[in-house]
């Protein structure tokens, strides 16, 4: 594919033929463009290590039409989701905001025994449980079998399958359609964003109410979160452009909710039209923070590009001065937006020597691109080192207190992202 640059706004415009999915115009306009990358959850067993791998470009689009910022498919979802490395459970925090909202939604919609809770994107029963705890019927809707096995064996119900418009009337034929459906960091990971409102409209009573939760791009630029830029993730919403997509399929948002999860993310509520009503003033308030902060203009997105930049100099300056003074670095966690971190900034195992994660998934395997190895945390007690970069900054308060114990030899922990910090 050729393209020509043209400079406008500060926003490179490249001729291209991809286009919209949310209203199929060209994309035309870039974000911001991170080079080229594997896939972020794609970890590297020890016999595969001398093995080519592919990299993908991740280039951002902005729609000049719609404004949806957006990483073209480049990779088809059922090759990322069929079989996964995330699992939900294995972060104490997530699951505690699980059960929260689980306790919110049974108060607000009365849930009953006779209710039906269904989750898209249900992972491995991390929230569908709490409901089931509390005598209320579930159903879990997940493409990655080795996940949805998770599930199904805490006696979770579960259907394999990737969301459309077709799997879901076929979901809701077998199982009935649900009071409450919810989806929690799934809207940004489907390529056919169409289809998978419409999915969700299918599997949710006419009277329902459907929950999604996403990053939102507002944070994602004012605290300059790119390494959330990956493969997996194939749309960077706002309020204004999730709604619009809701639309497509005759839902309608009625409240937000502003979340602290994931550096800043939106839970959006929407009912089907004719049950919508009026939104609350919370929506308005939320569409009057993106308009003040220029989302709702192609030259409101401009100067990200030149924040990325920032942070990479920073970090790596850090890690190769701690290099020349021989003061070991290893990492804690192996989450997906650490990998994109580590791969654009070009940081290897001379700049950061291992890693630490508690899912056993990951450990002994090896990060995807950089090679990094992937320890049982108990290696941070064993090897010392002077400081440990923290990759799933997003639970920076979680993991601080994990790590308490670094203190015990003087060691300092170190967060990238949304600027270089040493603590």
């Amino acid at each position: 594919m050729s393209a020509r640059p043209i400079v406008s706004l500060g926003l490179t415009v490249m001729s291209t033929s991809h286009d919209c999915r949310l209203c199929g115009t060209p994309l035309t306009r870039t974000f911001v463009d991170l080079g080229m990358s594997p896939l972020c959850e794609s970890y590297i067993p020890a016999g595969r290590l001398d093995e080519p791998e592919v990299f993908y470009p991740l280039h951002v689009r902005l729609c000049d039409a719609c404004l949806l910022v957006q990483l073209p498919a480049y990779v088809p979802g059922e090759q990322i989701f069929s079989d996964y490395a995330y699992f939900s459970s294995y972060s104490d925090s997530w699951v505690a905001h699980a059960k929260r909202y689980a306790e919110a939604m049974i108060d607000r919609l009365a849930l009953t025994p006779d209710s039906l809770v269904t989750e898209v994107a249900s992972n491995d029963g991390y929230l569908l449980q709490h409901f089931q705890a509390a005598g209320i019927g579930v159903l879990g809707v997940e493409p990655a079998g080795n996940v949805a096995a998770a599930a199904q064996a805490k006696g979770i119900p579960t259907e394999v399958q990737f969301l459309g418009p077709e799997t879901g009337r076929q979901i809701a034929d077998r199982r009935g359609r649900a009071d409450l459906v919810a989806a929690n960091n799934v809207f940004a990971h489907v390529p056919d964003i169409r289809g998978f409102a419409a999915g969700l409209r299918a599997l949710v009573k006419d009277d329902g109410l459907v929950t999604l939760e996403f990053p939102h791009l507002l944070r994602l630029i004012e605290r300059r979160q790119y390494d959330t830029i990956y493969h997996e993730h194939f749309s960077y919403l706002s309020l204004l452009t999730s709604s619009a997509a809701l639309a497509t399929a005759g839902l309608r948002v009625v409240d937000v909710d502003e979340l602290a999860t994931h550096g800043g993310s939106l839970r959006v509520y929407a009912r089907p039209e004719d049950a919508a009503g009026e939104p609350t003033g919370c929506v308005k308030a939320v569409l009057a923070a993106e308009e003040a902060a220029g989302l709702h203009t192609v030259a409101g997105h401009e100067g990200f590009a030149a924040a990325v930049l920032k942070i990479k100099s920073d970090l790596l300056g850090f890690l190769l001065k701690a290099a020349q003074q021989g003061r070991p670095v290893a990492g804690y966690g192996a989450p997906g937006k650490g990998n994109t971190l580590l791969n654009h900034c070009g940081i290897r195992s001379d700049l950061l020597s291992y890693t630490v994660d508690r899912s056993p998934v990951k450990q002994g395997q090896f990060l995807p691109g950089t090679h990094i190895p992937i320890y049982p945390p108990e290696r941070l007690a064993e090897t010392r080192p002077d400081y440990i970069l923290v990759l799933p900054w997003n639970l920076r308060d979680e993991i601080s207190k994990q790590l308490d114990y670094v203190r015990t030899w003087g060691g300092k922990l170190v967060f990238g992202i949304p600027e270089l910090d040493i603590v």
